[in-house]
């Protein structure tokens, strides 16, 4: 039976913490639903009502266009272990790229990597846990895959900024992700 949180324990917190991929989904108010896996030790619980990850270049930036359009977001954690679990958190989401004063503030908490783009954050609404008994045990551990951080290292800067002119101003749908305004 699912139940509702308006803030996230110590148990959320730690549950979240332990899983080693995480999935994002957004909308905008027209146009295709985006979900996105995601990994790399980039997610962080800053406090009980907010949280937030480390976004890394990736092949589009629908998370950020949908944001700016609307600021609806949602996270989705599952567990793969012998104890089954869902825990999907919901809220108002927005960017902060590192271009803006509040990157300072807010990518201490997150590990340096190659390639970053943005900080996602979101304010939380609600969390919901669900049981999971549908979602497979996964034998053995998990591990980070490095070809995203090796590609990164080698376009190197410039070859990013490159990569996101050509493929991260706008979404799938044509909306625009800010990536570079005002630069």
């Amino acid at each position: 039976m699912a139940k509702f949180y308006e803030t996230l324990t110590p148990d959320l917190q730690r549950f979240i913490a332990e899983q080693k991929i995480f999935f994002v989904a957004t909308a905008p108010r027209e146009g295709r639903i985006n979900l996105s896996p995601k990994g790399m030790d980039t997610f962080r619980c800053l406090d009980e009502r907010n949280v937030g990850y480390l976004d890394v270049t990736g092949s589009g930036n629908e998370t950020a266009a949908h944001l700016e359009e609307n600021g609806r977001i949602t996270f989705m954690f599952c567990s793969f272990g012998e104890k089954p679990l869902i825990l999907k958190l919901y809220g108002r989401g927005r960017v902060i790229r590192p271009r803006e004063p509040a990157w300072q503030e807010w990518h201490g908490h997150f590990p340096v990597m190659p390639g970053e783009r943005q900080i996602i954050l979101m304010e939380l609404q609600s969390a919901q846990t669900s049981c999971g008994y549908g979602v497979p045990v996964v034998e053995g551990s998990l591990r980070e895959r490095e070809t995203l951080r090796r590609w990164a290292e080698k376009k190197g800067e410039e070859g990013i900024r490159q990569y996101w002119e050509r493929n991260n101003l706008t979404s799938i749908d044509g909306l625009p992700t800010h990536l570079l305004d005002d630069e």
